[in-house]
């Protein structure tokens, strides 16, 4: 009693504390307010040489070159999934590259990648790097791992 005669003599109706009220409720309901996840945009590599980057990347793995924000000739830009996308940088790069460090693409049908590998001459490799080889992975997927001409790694999979 005391408080809503308070509240009276404050010129503060009780519709408008129950109302205050409800939306406090509902705001407890509602769940906690988290950071925001970072989403993933794009990876960017180094090319040496660009014309061959590009020539490896429309020819081997079907890559839909897409317009370059920056209109210039040191970068080509790749869709690679739905907004998302590659650029390659033409620079001078680091020549350490390790199969654990790579970028995955997925196919169809790993053995029909395989024919057109051989058909280009494309070496490819196993996770253990045997030359040649096919891995299965205990999931079901099949994967090959190949080098583009800046010897980036690059798995292709089936992802079943």
């Amino acid at each position: 009693m005391y408080i809503y005669q308070n509240l009276k003599t404050m010129r503060i109706s009780v519709p408008k504390i129950l109302a205050g009220a409800a939306v406090c409720a509902a705001m407890l309901a509602l769940p906690a307010v988290t950071k925001a996840q970072a989403v993933f945009n794009h990876v960017a590599l180094c090319s040496k040489d660009l014309k061959k980057s590009n020539e490896f990347y429309t020819s081997v793995l079907n890559l839909k070159i897409i317009s370059n924000p920056f209109k210039d000739t040191v970068h080509t830009w790749y869709s690679i999934a739905p907004n998302i996308a590659m650029h390659v940088i033409q620079s001078d790069c680091s020549t350490t590259k390790v199969i654990a460090d790579h970028i995955c693409f997925s196919v169809p049908s790993v053995p029909k990648f395989v024919e057109m590998l051989k058909a280009k001459n494309i070496a490819y490799c196993n996770w253990k790097q045997v030359q040649g080889q096919i891995e299965h992975r205990v999931d079901g997927v099949s994967q090959v791992y190949i080098q583009d001409p800046d010897g980036y790694w690059i798995e292709v999979n089936d992802a079943k």
